[in-house]
């Protein structure tokens, strides 16, 4: 196909154009083009993300040519596709934006105008046959502000992208390895004495650092305009935009400072889009090269995409006919690729369309952020690693180690791990021998008891006999031994289920949300997303567990396995009623789905605990996913998953779901370690065979540490006051962990303060939720400190709490 441009070879594609300009620019400009508001790294990432993307089309659709056309603000768009901000055009070509915006216009799609524009605003209106928008940055000067927005409207302007990762502009290697500054004649044609300073110099010296979320009121007071925020990357801030009025969100990384390790655009796109549920426009800016990449991103739950550095190719290389050229290729390989998908129009595209790999598509072209293939490093780009490895719930952990380092002083609420005042090492040497024991008495001679401490022992375990015995003795859950997996802590459990359950993309993982983060970051590993299902003050509710299973099948996947710690769960501490439990059972026998039982707290909480869903499960409806590090041994990393579920394969013959888990296992560890089986074993046989007897005075010790902690929590916020700031805590009934909800965001920064300043550090509840919220709700956990610690953490997090929540109200006035 021929959109205008061609050569020798026949018509020109985007990376053709890339060529061109490289060669018709000058280097440092060249760089300048290339690297955008971010860095080689951030645009490589992105595109990356888009390389990983495989599409499941539909057959026997009957779509002959796709509608391409969408509706977005009130105004119909020729394809869902808009030209990005990006500033400075007339470096390139000295038509610049005007040139733009014509081409813009002819392809019936809008053209967001960089605040930094070589062209002025009514120049640019006046070739625009298509809806233009404003860039905006807000600068120290308020009034500035104020007037680029009302020349803009004057001119015809449609709306306002409010670039919010700013003021600090990422650091651009290559301008600072060129020293690029912008060259006599290139200046915003519509600001004054800019002069020839650098980007990031004009950003610095410029732009408000002090932004919060009452910038979104401030523009809608000053201009009519709909208002769209331009740099978001979490849930929680999507969120945020909707509440404070924004029309709409655009995702995007390289609007402004970068941070390594942020994920790439399209990474968070589907769970960003899923937090604003249709109640505002989702844009995507960053990474988009083809056809493909806009319906990857429509499918994910994008309205439309934003495309920056190819127009400026196409300008460089042919002013207003390239860029025409380049909307075209686009918008063509669109029309193209929902064809072949059979995506009959932009309304049908959805999840169901795409899946996403961790490695790229093969014969995937591997394209750099100008469409050339990446220059050789010295090292590794992280951007080739598995996406996993910059997700931000594997960082969580990472992130409370350096701040309780940084602030050894500190009183921590944060680590769920059993108090240790309760170890002692000489009791090891004592269980081991009393395992070797065991052994001798079963029959086993000096030669074999020899081999099940040293050697690898089976990878199904050692100790799975008295792991079964132990399940009967404690929780009245008869199994055989056979239907144990002995596993490296829970941890691994949950790795073989997920590996084992869910098979491919169409299969879905239901999650409690709130949720523990070693089954969504397993989750992350294996590129399972999960579907996150909102807990209540009593656990999780069957009619909402029901209603996400539905919405999964309406989209054409199966509900396979529902994770869920129904007894005093990590992070809420809530604990599921007895007739849930039950309800819960009748809806997986139903539906056709397993639950994924995780219950680590039950035997070191006081009191009767209720029956497990192990100990209910008449229909092998139930895999348990256990542990003894907080009952027995927490050094030891001895766990273990419960799974009696039959398995029959084509020839009708059949196993148990444990022997598979141990097929996977075989591949991961091998063997969990012989000798903490042996401890733990040793441990077991010393209480009569089962956990309980060993937990009588840790039991009370937590059971202590959880009241003392409410009754502490009462007494240094009274009623009254936790009222008048809006203030509350939930009353767990045992195990580690109880939640804070208080009226200002409990976020990293939040974190940092009330360790530095209050020397008190808790955990922010956001990030146990899988799509987005807890933004306003802490995490304490009471099982690793002493009752004095206790009385002087809880004065010091009154303290924190109290100081920002009123500065929260001080903000807001």
């Amino acid at each position: 196909m021929n959109h205008g441009g061609s050569g020798p070879g026949g018509p020109l594609t985007l990376t053709d154009y890339a060529e061109l300009a490289h060669r018709r620019l000058e280097p440092d400009v060249w760089d300048f083009v290339t690297g955008g508001a971010g860095d080689e790294r951030t645009l490589a990432a992105n595109t990356a993300a888009f390389d990983c993307v495989r599409f499941r089309p539909q057959v026997l659709s009957g779509v002959v040519r796709p509608a391409l056309t969408t509706r977005i603000l009130g105004r119909t768009w020729a394809a869902p596709l808009a030209v990005a901000p990006v500033a400075y055009h007339t470096l390139v070509h000295f038509d610049g934006e005007v040139a733009t915006a014509a081409a813009a216009g002819a392809a019936g799609v809008p053209f967001v105008v960089s605040t930094f524009a070589g062209r002025t605003f009514e120049d640019i209106a006046a070739a625009a046959t298509a809806p233009l928008w404003l860039q905006v940055y807000c600068f120290r000067d308020r009034g500035v502000t104020r007037g680029l927005i009302e020349r803009a409207a004057q001119a015809g302007f449609e709306a306002l992208v409010l670039t919010v990762d700013t003021p600090r502009l990422g650091r651009r290697l290559r301008d600072v390895r060129n020293g690029f500054r912008l060259p006599p004649g290139v200046e915003p044609a519509n600001l004054a004495g800019s002069g020839s300073v650098s980007p990031s110099e004009h950003a610095r010296e410029a732009f408000d650092p002090a932004l919060d979320w009452t910038v979104v009121e401030w523009l809608r007071s000053i201009s009519p305009l709909p208002v769209l925020l331009k740099g978001i990357l979490t849930p929680s801030d999507a969120r945020r935009a909707t509440e404070a009025g924004a029309d709409g969100v655009v995702v995007s990384n390289h609007g402004g400072r970068q941070l390594d390790g942020a994920p790439a655009t399209l990474e968070v796109l589907s769970e960003t889009a899923a937090a604003v549920s249709g109640r505002c426009t989702v844009l995507l800016d960053g990474g988009v090269r083809r056809g493909a990449d806009v319906l990857a991103a429509l499918a994910l739950g994008a309205d439309a995409v934003l495309l920056g550095r190819p127009v400026l190719h196409g300008l460089a290389a042919a002013g207003q006919d390239g860029v025409a050229d380049v909307l075209g290729i686009v918008t063509e390989e669109l029309a193209d690729a929902m064809t072949l998908s059979g995506c009959p129009s932009v309304a049908d595209a959805g999840p169901a369309l795409v899946s996403r790999s961790a490695v790229p598509v093969p014969g995937s072209d591997q394209r750099s952020a100008a469409g050339r293939p990446r220059a050789a490093v010295s090292g590794l780009l992280k951007e080739e690693l598995h996406g996993s490895v910059s997700d931000p719930v594997l960082d969580t952990m990472n992130f409370l180690n350096e701040v309780t380092h940084r602030y050894p002083d500190a009183i921590s609420f944060a680590p769920g791990r059993p108090y240790d005042g309760f170890f002692d090492p000489e009791q090891l040497f004592t269980h081991m021998r009393r395992y070797m024991e065991h052994l001798t008495t079963s029959g086993y001679s000096p030669a074999r008891v020899r081999d099940a401490l040293f050697q690898y022992g089976p990878t199904s375990g050692q100790i799975r006999e008295l792991v079964a015995e132990s399940l009967r003795l404690d929780e009245n859950i008869d199994v055989s031994a056979e239907s144990v997996v002995v596993t490296v802590g829970c941890q691994e459990a949950m790795l073989l289920a997920l590996r084992a359950l869910i098979a491919g993309p169409d299969d879905a993982l239901l999650v409690s949300s709130p949720c523990y983060v070693g089954i969504t970051g397993a989750a992350r590993l294996l590129d399972i997303e999960p579907t996150a299902v909102a807990e209540g003050p009593d656990g999780i509710r069957c009619t909402d567990l029901e209603a996400a299973i539905r919405a999964e099948r309406s989209r054409g996947r199966r509900p396979r396995a529902f994770y869920v710690i129904p007894d005093h769960s990590n992070p809420s501490g809530a604990t599921m009623a007895l007739d849930e439990r039950h309800e819960l059972l009748k809806l997986a026998a139903r539906e056709d789905f397993l639950i994924l039982e995780d219950s680590p707290y039950r035997l070191v909480s006081p009191g009767r605990q209720l029956p497990t869903l192990k100990s209910l499960d008449r229909e092998r409806r139930v895999v348990q996913l256990g542990s003894f590090a907080k009952s027995l041994f927490p050094g030891a990393r001895v766990g273990y998953a419960v799974a009696d579920q039959l398995v029959t394969d084509r020839s009708g013959n059949t196993c148990l779901l444990a022997d598979e888990f141990t097929r996977i296992k075989s591949m991961v560890t091998v063997n969990t370690s012989t000798l903490s089986q042996a401890v733990v074993g040793g441990m077991l046989l010393a209480g009569a065979g089962g956990a309980a007897e060993h937990n009588a005075d840790t039991t009370q010790y937590y059971g202590e540490a959880m009241r003392t902690t409410i009754r502490q929590l009462d007494a240094s916020l009274p009623e009254v006051e936790r009222a008048e700031l809006g203030v509350r805590w939930n009353r767990p009934s045992g195990g580690f962990f109880l939640t804070v909800t208080v009226p200002f965001l409990a976020d990293n920064d939040a974190l940092a303060r009330s360790a530095e300043e209050f020397g008190v550090i808790w955990t922010p509840m956001s990030y146990f939720y899988p799509q987005g919220g807890g933004e306003r709700v802490l995490r304490l956990s009471v099982s690793y400190l002493t009752p004095a610690g206790i009385h002087e953490g809880t004065a010091r997090l009154a303290k924190f709490i109290r100081a920002a929540a009123r500065s929260e109200r001080t903000t807001k006035c």
